[in-house]
């Protein structure tokens, strides 16, 4: 599973500029003025090999009792709970503050891997001026500059260190041929009854709460003599000091499943919609690359008039998943069952499809003569040749001139071509342009100075 990384402090410290530096994004809104940031916000970061996830959080408050502040702390303790390592950020310009001996005081309480860290400590970082931050009582603090970069990279590796996380491919597992199948949705939508039904047998616990399910839970399953592995995602509630019953959602638990699945069953409630829970999960589902079939439960609870509203908004929240399948069931009576095994398995198939390099060429160029890419400027982009990149999403490579210049609007196309021909459904497909570099290119002019 992926690291955890949870960025936590005060107001203004830097944290969601650190965040856009971890995942290489600009998903975190950054500005000069406190309380931007209020929700928590999930993105995947890569050093090297290993792969992490990182939380940004708003400004934390422990000890507030209302309005908006008591709600960011909230979000914050969920991201708290649910990090490997918490990296408490602090201001080197400004030193330490009351509310900074506040969160300190949480941290503590709370025993989780801390890495002290004083942002905006641009040449001070072994400066005797950081020393005041020891009186938090952390450990070592570690300077950077999240804005320039300075530091990152060698926090990033404590944090690794720390967690004694080694390269993946020191992590073998054994193939046995099953297909990992994830059940994500939000809580409540009824995933834990769908597979008990697929099984044949209460395996899981299904209660009519949110937050049922505490954990990614994996059950083996065989059908038509294919093995799956279920994987039941959770929706958390948890009870106690730090959560006073809060209803929560465990992101992380289904991040990591789909990061980890061949396949991702995507369960909405038909009672409630397409919400922005729903479309989150989607998007991750299809920046993570992994085959998805979109399956509608509780169906036959809704009316005809609910019907029409929820297929609306799937056209529209949805619209970025048109190459799913989409099904409309019923978990507890057991409708509608039978297609959505028949989609998982042409899912599997078109990820994890061969595509041959003379048959991609001739499409490719087929297409070109059909239609011709637009021409930039005083080039027009020549495609010459494609092969496959990689499986589980396919990736298909074309190679030739100028393809920086090649539009979005033709890569659609060419996807188009490509999908048709191999009958690829419930799969996103990747196109990657890579433009030939010229051999004898310089080589002229030194032969001129010659």
């Amino acid at each position: 599973m992926k690291p955890v990384l949870a960025l936590v402090g005060r107001p203004n410290v830097g944290k969601s500029t650190l965040f856009n530096r971890l995942t290489k994004t600009r998903d975190a809104i950054v500005a000069d003025f406190a309380g931007l940031t209020r929700d928590r916000h999930y993105g995947n970061g890569k050093q090297g090999k290993l792969e992490y996830i990182v939380i940004d959080t708003g400004g934390f408050e422990p000890d507030a009792e209302t309005g908006i502040y008591k709600e960011m702390a909230k979000q914050t303790r969920q991201a708290v709970a649910e990090a490997d390592v918490v990296i408490f950020m602090l201001d080197a310009r400004s030193g330490v503050c009351a509310q900074d001996h506040d969160i300190a005081k949480y941290l503590r309480k709370l025993g989780k891997i801390c890495l002290l860290v004083a942002n905006k400590a641009e040449g001070m970082t072994n400066s005797h001026q950081l020393g005041e931050f020891f009186e938090l009582g952390l450990g070592d603090v570690h300077g950077i500059s999240a804005s320039h970069g300075q530091g990152t990279r060698e926090l990033v590796d404590l944090a690794f260190h720390t967690l004694q996380v080694g390269a993946p491919e020191a992590e073998e597992e054994i193939d046995n041929g099953a297909i990992k199948l994830a059940v994500a949705g939000r809580p409540n939508v009824g995933k834990s009854t769908l597979i008990n039904t697929w099984l044949g047998e209460e395996r899981l616990v299904a209660f009519d709460l949110p937050g049922t399910t505490r954990d990614a839970i994996s059950v083996p399953f065989e059908r038509d003599g294919q093995l799956f592995e279920l994987i039941d995602t959770a929706g958390l509630r948890r009870k106690g000091q730090v959560f006073e019953a809060i209803e929560k959602f465990s992101v992380v638990k289904t991040l990591q499943a789909i990061a980890t699945a061949n396949v991702v069953l995507l369960l909405i409630d038909a009672e409630q919609g397409v919400t922005d829970q729903d479309a989150h999960i989607a998007g991750y589902i299809l920046e993570s690359g992994r085959a998805v079939v979109i399956a509608i439960n509780k169906w036959d609870a809704v009316d005809a008039y609910q019907r029409d509203l929820v297929q609306r908004s799937i056209e529209t929240r949805l619209s970025f998943l048109k190459f799913a399948e989409l099904h409309f069931i019923s978990a507890k009576k057991r409708q509608g069952l039978g297609p959505v095994w028949t989609s998982i398995a042409k899912a599997h198939r078109s990820a994890t499809i061969k595509m041959t390099t003379p048959v991609l060429t001739r499409l490719l160029l087929e297409a070109t003569q059909f239609q011709s890419p637009e021409r930039a400027g005083m080039f027009r982009p020549k495609l010459r040749y494609a092969h496959q990149g990689g499986m589980n999403p396919p990736v298909i490579v074309v190679h030739g001139n100028s393809l920086e210049h090649v539009s979005a609007s033709y890569k659609r196309f060419l996807e188009g071509r490509f999908r048709k021909e191999f009958k690829l459904v419930g799969t996103p497909l990747r196109i990657e342009m890579k433009t030939s570099t010229n051999p004898y290119a310089g080589k002229e002019s030194n032969r001129v100075r010659e």
